[in-house]
């Protein structure tokens, strides 16, 4: 497939008190498409040559795209295309785990220029606060004071309902039922001025996934990402589509039948806390799970029969999915070692092929490309895509 093919952004205007929306559509066109000559953009923005250069010119001038080299090797004077400046923007996002927090700077390219980690027993709301505010100061010390002023937000992506995860008893769940009154926004105004804005983690590694890994390839998706609990994210013109409440792409909330017939979701029979639970049960540290950098070459007993199961019920969702839209592609990622992932996507792919697909046209089965810290990066992506690139999907979730 052509990898650009599915992603032409296009739908400029020409008309005055417009160009937020095109400066928006230029940026994404050059995230989507790499360094373009202004000729180029143009051309593919459907924006006249004035309008397309004016904007250019403004979005250099506050330095959020540059010049690149050259391109050379044609008759006549040679083109310089215009590439998106890695130091023209910088956002931070907090991704709240089950067991992990991190604390992520990330600059236009979606590099990570800075990064702290934490783990904890339970993600309690004055921990990761604690966590936010002290980790966000050491961040800013390691910051330029250009830098500092480049910062457009923090992203936080945390699980939907965090309230409510399901397995915790007593004085834990007592405590964690605080998190439903929680303003994200209230708490981190506190100690820093930066605007906030909340997603859903497994919406923000989608986001992650399609802005800098093997999604941008593709136009219309489902993405599954593999934490502690299963989650997901839709992809649909191009952009990743949250839905009307921020929920959409809910896919650890499918329906399933568990061992007796009993209906279960996707969460109860996919999700890496079943991992955790068995290594348990059978006397080894579960912490090894969380480690960085991730090495599970010690648990290849346990491990294996896991991604069978999980290869089963993800065979089963995937093509439920594709029921409901015509998915060109699943990506499948999550907090495991690449090779973990790998032999995930390979079982996936075997087990679909057996699987009764009447009326459907079976989805490209991919790995995703940036792996364990895809929430973190994702939820850092957060502020970059509110504020400066173009949200395909805006009239579907009015």
């Amino acid at each position: 497939m052509d990898g650009t093919k599915g992603l032409e952004i296009t739908g400029g205007v020409n008309q005055s008190g417009v160009r937020d929306h095109n400066e928006r559509l230029i940026l994404s066109m050059l995230k989507h498409r790499g360094p373009m000559p202004g000729a180029d953009i143009a051309r593919r923005s459907g924006l006249s040559p004035q309008t397309a250069s004016i904007i250019l010119r403004k979005l250099e001038k506050d330095g959020i795209l540059r010049r690149g080299d050259p391109l050379r090797g044609k008759v006549g004077k040679p083109s310089i295309p215009m590439e998106l400046n890695p130091e023209g923007v910088f956002a931070i996002g907090l991704k709240i785990g089950r067991r992990s927090a991190d604390l992520t700077l990330i600059d236009f390219s979606g590099q990570v220029r800075q990064q702290i980690h934490t783990t904890y027993d339970y993600a309690l709301p004055d921990a990761i606060f604690g966590f936010l505010k002290s980790g966000l100061a050491k961040i800013l010390d390691n910051c330029t004071a250009k830098q500092r002023g480049r910062i457009c937000g923090i992203g936080i992506g945390t699980p939907f309902e965090l309230w409510k995860w399901h397995d915790l008893v007593g004085d834990a769940a007592n405590r964690f039922k605080s998190w439903r009154d929680v303003d994200f926004a209230a708490e981190v105004s506190a100690f820093t001025d930066l605007p906030v804005f909340v997603l859903n983690d497994a919406t923000a590694a989608c986001h992650a996934e399609h802005l800098y890994g093997r999604g941008i390839k593709y136009r219309d998706y489902a993405y599954f990402y593999i934490g502690s609990f299963v989650g997901g994210g839709v992809v649909l013109n191009g952009t990743v589509f949250e839905g009307n409440q921020g929920n959409a792409g809910a896919l650890g909330s499918m329906r399933t039948t568990g061992p007796l017939g009993e209906s279960q979701q996707l969460i109860d029979t996919a999700s890496l806390h079943l991992l955790e639970a068995r290594l348990v049960e059978a006397g080894v540290d579960p912490t090894v799970l969380w480690h960085k950098p991730q090495d599970w070459s010690t648990l290849t007993n346990y491990v294996e029969p896991w991604i069978g199961e999980t290869a089963q019920e993800l065979s089963k969702a995937t093509l439920s999915i594709c029921s409901v839209l015509d998915f060109e592609a699943i990506i499948i990622d999550g907090a495991f070692p690449s090779d973990v992932r790998d032999e995930l996507v390979a079982r996936v792919k075997r087990y679909i092929v057996n699987q009764d697909v009447r009326g459907l046209i079976a989805p490209n089965v991919e790995p995703g490309s940036v792996g364990e810290n895809a929430r973190a990066i994702g939820a850092a992506t957060g502020p970059i895509f509110r504020q400066f690139l173009l949200n395909t999907n805006a009239g579907l979730s009015a």
